[in-house]
C-alpha cells in the first residue's frame, strides 16, 4: 500500500528551503560506532538456561521432599594423637617460654688452616713434573738403534756351576 501525497505530513517552508540548501561538504567525518551490539549465540544459550533453572526453583514443590535424618558421628582421637599433640605443645610451650638471657656469651673463631711452605712446594713440583710431562717435545729425540746383548756363559762357567 503506497501513501499518497495528502497523506504525508507538511513541511515548514523555512525548513524545507534550509534542507534543499543543505551542503554535504560541509560536514565532519566521523566513524559509526555500533553501541547497541546484538547478543552472540552463546550468549543467548547462557541466559536461556538461567532462566530455565530460574524458572525451575520458583515452580518446585516442596511437598514432594520426603523427611530425613541426620546422623553425625563424632570420631575422637585415640591415645597416641593425643600424646603427640601434648609432646608438640610442651615442646612449643618450651620455646616460647624460653629464656634467653640464660645463654653464655660467645666468640666465634673461624679456622681457616692454610697449608705450609713444605707442602706447597711439594704441590709445586708434582706439577711442574705433571707440566713437563705433558708438553714434553718428541721432537727434541735422537734415534737410536737399540742391540740386545745376552752373552751365553761358558763352558767352564758352566762346569763349575755344576760342581757347587
Amino acid at each position: 500500500m503506497s501513501t499518497s501525497l495528502k497523506d504525508l505530513p507538511k513541511v515548514n517552508v523555512d525548513l524545507k528551503s534550509e534542507l534543499e540548501g543543505f551542503k554535504t561538504g560541509s560536514m565532519k567525518k566521523a566513524e559509526t560506532q555500533e553501541k547497541n551490539v546484538l547478543p552472540t549465540a552463546e550468549d543467548v544459550k547462557q541466559e536461556r538456561q538461567h532462566s530455565e533453572l530460574i524458572q525451575g526453583v520458583e515452580s518446585f514443590k516442596t511437598e514432594r521432599l520426603k523427611r530425613t535424618n541426620t546422623q553425625e558421628k563424632i570420631v575422637l582421637p585415640n591415645a597416641q594423637d593425643v600424646a603427640t599433640e601434648k609432646t608438640q605443645k610442651a615442646l612449643l610451650q618450651g620455646v616460647e617460654a624460653f629464656d634467653t638471657g640464660k645463654l653464655k656469651h660467645t666468640e666465634t673463631q673461624e679456622k681457616n688452616p692454610l697449608p705450609d711452605k713444605d707442602a706447597i712446594e711439594q704441590e709445586k713440583e708434582k706439577q711442574n713434573l705433571i707440566a713437563g710431562i705433558e708438553n714434553f717435545d718428541t721432537k727434541k729425540l735422537k734415534h737410536t738403534e737399540t742391540q740386545e746383548k745376552n752373552p751365553l756363559p761358558t763352558k767352564e762357567a758352566i762346569d763349575e756351576e755344576k760342581k757347587a
